[in-house]
């Protein structure tokens, strides 16, 4: 076994003990992923009440159906990720109808503006937590430190050319945050 291989045996261990009804896998599921399921809901729900609701409903998701989530295609943690995106987004686009029919402010379009913008903010938050720790370094050394790609070499200690290297894929993994939309993905997790 490779060194690459340990997050998805993990995560395939964590498949089968939840499939079994392990209560202490789902608490060590909800140790890993809690804080990322919860930043991920408030920064799309941008309410910390909303964000702790589907915290809870992830969580549940997880324990009542483990046989949705499939080793072979992704880790567990990308699997809980777009969970917990479906269902923030199917809460945000119910408030915003809701507050449309109710208020009568603001158009349809509007609100699938808001829910897209959202939705592409939370995908690059996961991006940039979810990269490699030197491509994350190397980015938030140029961008919060506001550091050319000279000086971030000589922070970090590499070469130009890898500094530029890994500013540059790192830029075009933050890019696909708004090349596809998990919003248009179907709204149950396995559904068709």
């Amino acid at each position: 076994m490779t060194a690459g291989d340990a997050p998805l045996g993990w995560d395939r261990r964590m498949r089968q003990r939840l499939l079994r009804g392990e209560a202490a896998a789902l608490g060590e599921c909800y140790d890993r992923f809690a804080s990322l399921v919860h930043g991920l809901a408030h920064r799309v729900l941008r309410d910390e009440e909303a964000a702790d609701g589907i915290t809870r409903e992830v969580f549940a998701q997880v324990w009542e159906h483990p046989g949705e989530y499939d080793p072979a295609e992704g880790p567990l943690r990308s699997w809980v990720a777009l969970l917990t995106h479906r269902l923030a987004v199917r809460r945000l686009r119910a408030a915003g109808t809701a507050a449309l029919a109710r208020d009568g402010r603001g158009t349809p379009e509007e609100l699938e503006r808001t829910v897209r913008r959202a939705s592409v903010a939370a995908r690059a938050d996961y991006i940039v937590t979810a990269m490699p720790v030197p491509l994350r370094t190397a980015l938030e050394r140029a961008y919060f430190q506001r550091r050319d790609y000279r000086q971030t070499a000589a922070d970090l200690g590499i070469t130009a050319d890898e500094a530029r290297r890994r500013l540059r894929l790192g830029l075009q993994l933050l890019a696909t945050a708004h090349d596809s939309d998990p919003s248009d993905a179907p709204d149950e997790p396995g559904a068709a």
